[in-house]
Formats: structure tokens, sequence, C-alpha cells
């Protein structure tokens, strides 16, 4: 008889737990945090009130960003980021693409900076400088979707 006994590995069920939208001002879009999730790849360890938290955060930087650009569109008539004209690419308004994005890169930079084992993998650990240079990345791919809907240069330059 054999010491070696070979076991099958129990794969646990997904995450069945249901990530009820967030509800958003009315005039920006909801976010789907499933959709957002998958789209950002962020692992079950984040929990779904990790995430729900770091999305308000986000559409709270986001619209402190876009205050001045909504108050505009409302006043020429637009009730919806969605009625402001703009071209449509797969079905959806580019505005509301790029606003998606800039709240699921915001999204993440919270969420690597508060919780530093989000974007770790588990072969190892990540250096801390990989992890920062990751947040600023974020942080940047967040502000450009927001310059984008703004019309404005990627670019800031400050002389000293």
């Amino acid at each position: 008889m054999s010491g070696f006994n070979c076991t099958p590995s129990i794969v646990p069920p997904a995450s069945t737990v249901i990530e009820a939208p967030i509800a958003n001002d009315g005039w920006f879009p909801d976010i789907d945090l499933a959709s957002l999730r998958e789209a950002m790849r962020l692992r079950d360890s984040v929990t779904p009130a990790r995430l729900r938290t770091s999305a308000l955060d986000a559409i709270i930087t986001v619209g402190n960003q876009l205050v001045a650009w909504q108050a505009r569109q409302v006043a020429a008539g637009y009730a919806s980021l969605g009625a402001v004209p703009a071209p449509i690419l797969d079905g959806k308004s580019r505005l509301v693409l790029l606003y998606a994005r800039a709240i699921g890169a915001y999204t993440k930079a919270e969420l690597v900076e508060r919780y530093r084992d989000v974007d770790q993998t588990a072969a190892g650990q990540r250096s801390v400088g990989e992890l920062d240079s990751s947040i600023e990345e974020l942080r940047r791919d967040g502000l450009h979707a927001v310059r984008d809907m703004l019309g404005t240069t990627r670019v800031f330059v400050e002389l000293i």
C-alpha cells in the first residue's frame, strides 16, 4: 500500500454576491459594479463593501472635476450625460464610455492605494515602487478620460 494519496482539488463556487449598481445623481449614469469589477480585473478579494466605497469616492472625484462642465450641459438643455451630443461607439455615447473609464480608473487607484494586496499576484509580492507607479498610471488614466470629456489637452505644464 502506498503512502501517497491524491485528493481532487476542491474549487470553491464563484461568488454569488450580487453587487447592486450605484445610483448616480440622475444626470450621470449609474455605475454597474459587476461590470466595473470585470473591466478593471478586480479579484474577489475586493469585498463588495470596499468596491462600493471606492467607487463612490471615484464618483465624487470625477464629479468635482466635471461640475462646471455639467452645469453648462444642463444649461444647454441636456437632461443626462447620454443626451449630450457625442459619437456613438458600440451603441454607447463616447462621453458615457469616458465617464465609465474615469470611474473605473479612479476606483482601482484608490483600492490599490488603500489595500496594497489588491494588485499583488499570488506568485509574489510586488514592490512598493511598482504599486506606486500603478496608482499614478491609474490616476493618469482617470484624468485623461475626464480631460477627453472636457475636450481639453492632457498636458499640464507648470513652470518653477
